[in-house]
């Protein structure tokens, strides 16, 4: 199908974008961790002088790299083994030896080092907290930035010399500083902008007293701020974006072209509460494909969030096709959407996400299933398992943020 086909393996992306010609030592973070640390040793082979791949599951690895299992979105136990093994790797390197970083969307909780003074119990707290409040990758990241010895530039610090970073973006914007926290990038971000965010969701006091000491010890200098733009500890590092959600998209576009579809491509990113969005959103693609021939294939991406209140199980993919299902139903021909995660895991999940066409309001009838009970209850995945609409693909091996595909006939 077309979610298929635009669904990227993380080692495509990487193969043309790394070149090196002295020993590395390589530290692979995220969900397309496996696949990115495969493509540096066959291309580096015996110049690899130690590797660490920080995956989401457990997957074969380059004879030599040594594999930890992190936990996501919340970090585990597991997730602080790795950011402290990460650490020792950067400082372990030797003169003549480059630190090789490679990063993809899910590094950020697979990896984790807190600060002293922080808990991983605290980290865990805080992080469920934000999501549950519906902070954004940006929101989140500058929080974690702030609680992390590793994220925020720390990695980077900790390896002095050449650090060269490659990272397949998970994030709107393709910001290297948020992807995976930017462990090898100089941070903008300060403490009292993360203490801003945890008033904004869900106020100071929805977090362990010992986050917000950290955060005020911080704005008060007690605490030293995240390594900043000209910091002569990062001058020998570079980070560069090698893939984001515009290869899906790319990806999306030339399958549909291919069944022979009319394509209209949304380049603006899908962004904001996803049971609001979703609407506004599908709205606005029936305007633009109006006047385009059918059959006509609509591709977007981009990631929304979710503020949870109610106690269903789901992901921000399966609330976001939940939402657009009374819509469609209005549509007055056959008509499809699909939201999907790249990454094959959508939320607390085993699902990608979930598709809805314009029969599935009286499907929900005839069932006895009321849809707008469901998304009250932040409930897409019972709503969608009862129907079997479900998008199952299992883990992808990467992750490039969120894809919908609208199709009209």
């Amino acid at each position: 199908m077309l979610v298929d086909a635009a669904l990227k393996d993380g080692a495509q992306a990487f193969r043309s974008a790394i070149d090196a010609s002295h020993p590395v030592r390589v530290i692979a973070a995220g969900k397309a961790a496996p696949a990115m640390a495969a493509a540096a040793a066959r291309r580096l082979g015996s110049r690899v002088r130690a590797g660490l791949v920080v995956a989401s599951t457990d997957s074969p690895v380059p004879d030599g790299f040594e594999l930890i299992v992190g936990g996501h979105p919340v970090p585990t136990d597991a997730s602080e083994r790795a950011g402290r093994r990460a650490l020792a790797v950067a400082a372990s390197r030797q003169p003549g030896e480059a630190l090789l970083v490679l990063l993809s969307g899910g590094a950020s909780s697979l990896m984790a080092a807190p600060a002293d003074g922080i808990t991983l119990a605290d980290k865990q707290a805080t992080t469920q907290q934000l999501l549950s409040a519906g902070a954004d990758i940006h929101a989140l990241n500058t929080v974690r930035k702030h609680l992390s010895a590793i994220k925020g530039g720390w990695l980077a610090v900790r390896a002095p010399g050449a650090c060269d970073a490659f990272a397949i973006s998970d994030v709107v914007g393709d910001d290297p500083s948020v992807i995976a926290s930017g462990p090898t990038v100089a941070d903008v971000s300060r403490f009292d902008d993360a203490l801003e965010v945890l008033r904004r969701y869900g106020g100071e006091a929805a977090y362990p007293s010992a986050i917000v000491a950290r955060l005020r010890r911080g704005i008060e200098g007690a605490v030293p701020e995240t390594p900043k733009p000209g910091d002569a500890r990062l001058a020998q590092t570079t980070t560069a974006v090698i893939g984001s959600r515009r290869n899906a998209m790319a990806g999306a576009v030339a399958a549909a072209e291919s069944l022979g579809y009319q394509v209209l491509r949304v380049d603006d990113p899908v962004v904001g509460e996803a049971r609001t969005t979703a609407v506004a959103h599908l709205r606005a693609v029936l305007a633009k494909a109006s006047g385009v021939g059918r059959p006509v294939c609509v591709v977007s991406s981009g990631e929304t969030t979710v503020h949870v209140t109610g106690r269903g199980k789901g992901g921000r993919n399966q609330e976001f096709a939940l939402a657009t299902a009374e819509v469609l139903a209005g549509v007055g021909a056959p008509a499809m959407a699909a939201s999907v995660g790249t990454d094959g895991i959508d939320g607390p999940t085993d699902a990608a996400g979930a598709l809805v066409d314009s029969t599935t309001i009286a499907r929900a009838q005839a069932s006895g299933l009321q849809p707008e009970r469901y998304l009250l209850d932040n409930n897409a995945y019972a709503f969608f398992d009862a129907l079997g609409d479900l998008i199952h693909t299992g883990p992808t091996g990467t992750n490039v943020g969120d894809l919908q595909i609208i199709l009209l006939a």
